[in-house]
């Protein structure tokens, strides 16, 4: 049987959603699956994808517009196969827990993805612009690196099992 290609589509800002899609995609190589991250905008199509894990940096309480512009230009194809999503964010980070998954965005509830994780992120201040700096200032949005990275690569190693399971592979 062939491999299954697994396609993690990941809209970050700054580095940190694009560090949390390589950790899932490094756990789906290790499943077995071909995996690849790509930004948004460096996809082609998906014509021979077999699943895609599409994910997202938060800002002012939504997905960016590369992710939501994918969804708009991929929606029928993302209805054709199994789609899981994430989101990246510091919301609630301080009271230990992120908030709403639905903030990824009517478009992507639509496509009834079959799980939502959302993850906590990292805030660099150094890497902001002025306007992002006093927006997280005047949010109290904390510095820090709050990723998991236990939980997002138990999540993407779950990915691996329902797809296997999905197909009738032996796992």
């Amino acid at each position: 049987m062939a491999v299954m290609k697994v396609l993690v589509v990941v809209a970050s800002k700054h580095g940190t959603a694009t560090e949390v899609g390589a950790a899932i995609r490094e756990e789906l190589a290790g499943e077995g699956f071909e995996a690849e991250v790509l930004a948004p905008g460096e996809v082609d199509g998906l014509d021979g994808v077999d699943a895609v894990v599409l994910g997202s940096a938060v800002y002012m309480a939504q997905w960016l517009e590369p992710a939501r512009n994918f969804i708009s230009t991929y929606r029928s194809a993302l209805r054709e196969v199994p789609l899981w999503a994430f989101s990246v964010g510091l919301s609630g980070v301080p009271m230990g827990h992120v908030q709403d998954p639905r903030r990824m965005g009517e478009a992507l509830v639509a496509l009834n993805p079959i799980d939502h994780q959302t993850f906590k992120g990292r805030l660099d201040f150094s890497q902001l612009s002025l306007r992002e700096r006093s927006v997280a200032r005047l949010g109290n949005a904390p510095e820090g690196d709050y990723r998991e990275w236990d939980k997002i690569r138990e999540w993407a190693r779950g990915i691996g099992r329902d797809l296997k399971e999905h197909v009738g592979l032996e796992g």
